[in-house]
This record gives C-alpha cells, structure tokens and sequence, in this order.
C-alpha cells in the first residue's frame, strides 16, 4: 500500500467520508500482495514495485487458470495481459470478457484500458518473417500505454531502406529491432540514432543459425553502443524493458518512488 493512499484514506476518515470499519477493510485489501487461485498465486503488487502488472505466460496454462488470473487482477483494478497464448486460451478468456483483444499474430491476448499514453517506442523488422516477434513486442507496449511507430522488412540485404525511415525513429524514446539470419539490423540502426537500441534475435534462418542463436551472438557482439540485447524470439522482454525507458524518460512510471511504495 503506498503512502498517498493511506494519506487518502486517513483523510477520509477524520473528515467523515469513510468509517473506520470501512478504512480496516480497504487497508487489508490494498496491503495484500498476492491472490491465490487453484494454479497460481496471482502478485498484485508487482505494478507497485516493478511499474506494470504481473504478465501471464500463457504457454502450459488451462484455459481456466488464465480466465481465473485474468478475473483476480480485474478484481483489484488491475489490466490484464497474457503471451504466448493459444487458440482455446483465447476462446475461454472471451467467452467470459467479450472486451478482450486478441493479437493473433503476437499470439497474445489483453483486457483494459491502457494507462494515459506517455513515450514513444519504434518497433523495426529486418525482414517480414520477423513480424510475429514484433507484434509481440508492439502488443506489449500498447498494453504498457506506450505510443508505437512499425517499420518493416528494412534488412541490411537492402541497405538504402533504412535511411527512408529514420525520420520516423527520431522521436523514439528506445527503439526496439527484430532480426534474424545473421542479426546486423540492430548494429546498423544503432548508428544512426540516440537513443537505446533493444535487439531482439529471432530463430528466423538456416540450419546454421542455430535456431537463432547465430543473430543473438552476432548482436552480443555489436560495436554499436548503444545496443542491448534479449533472449532468442523475446518480443515481450524487449517490449517491457523499451515501455519502462520510454515512460521513465517523459515522467516517473506507473509505481510510486521506493520511498512511497509500501507502508
């Protein structure tokens, strides 16, 4: 429970608005942290401490213990996100929350309201089999309240691509750049602007590749930077990590100072 709800509450309490059952009550539910359900242990205090809500790796999951995680941390206010997810994962959670939107693509599914857009994040592919990665980091940022820019299929095997869309990349707060086969897109981009690059390999490629592992090496090893890197495929990762800079550059996230945090 942070410190400017308790404040509130207390205010409200010795001006006569709320009773001090009333206050008992909505201090244990604001002070707990986690909620548990048959399959989980839903942590409802993670968008206190880490900025966003807990996430959902929907992959191994029922159907039903997604609904019902969904329908915990709706409970307490919180929006819901969910990766990896597959088509009967889907069909439960909107038989039971028609407002779901689904990326079939991203293979991900979320409910709620984004939080007040702040930052801007661009998301660029080298080439269009890069595109369900992408997806899943542009899902991910939309679900973070993030503005999003796409640029696609601007590959080093087509050098003059790029430049056409660097004027779009100059607003970016973090951009974030999705390659397989050899993965230089991200080295390349990284010298062209100022701001974080987040490379994202993909298993995209040859037998040589190595299901991806060829890209991530070769971005582990960019001169460039001003480039991090993610796991193999981890549009979601790099999607989060690229939201905190993003909000963290125009205003403080979502969570409250450390100060604030907990009482």
């Amino acid at each position: 429970m942070s410190l400017n709800a308790l404040e509130e509450l207390l205010e409200a309490v010795a001006n006569g608005r709320v009773d001090a059952a009333a206050a008992v009550v909505e201090v244990q539910q604001l002070a707990q942290r986690t909620i548990a359900t048959a399959d989980a242990s839903v942590d409802i205090d993670r968008a206190h401490r880490c900025g966003f809500p807990e996430v959902v790796f929907g992959t191994g999951k029922t159907p039903a213990a997604v609904v019902e995680i969904f329908r915990r941390q709706l409970s307490v206010g919180q929006r819901c996100f969910a990766t990896r997810v597959a088509a009967e994962q889907v069909d439960a959670v909107r038989s039971q929350f028609p407002d779901a939107i689904e990326n079939q693509v991203a293979r991900t599914i979320r409910i709620g309201d984004p939080p007040e857009v702040r930052g801007m994040v661009a998301v660029v592919t080298a080439g269009t089999s890069d595109r369900p990665v992408a997806e899943e980091a542009l899902e991910t940022l939309r679900w973070a309240g993030c503005e999003t820019e796409l640029v696609v299929d601007v590959g080093v095997a087509g050098p003059h691509r790029l430049p056409a869309h660097l004027s779009r990349m100059e607003r970016a707060d973090a951009i974030i750049v999705v390659a397989g086969m050899e993965g230089a897109l991200p080295s390349v981009v990284g010298g062209w602007v100022a701001c974080p690059v987040i490379a994202v390999p993909t298993s995209v490629g040859y037998g040589a590749s190595f299901g991806g592992v060829a890209a991530l090496l070769g971005m582990l090893n960019s001169c460039a930077s001003n480039v991090t890197v993610v796991n193999i495929d981890a549009g979601f990762k790099a999607g989060y990590v690229a939201a905190l800079i993003a909000r963290g550059r125009t205003q403080p996230p979502d969570c409250e100072s450390a100060a604030s945090r907990r009482v």
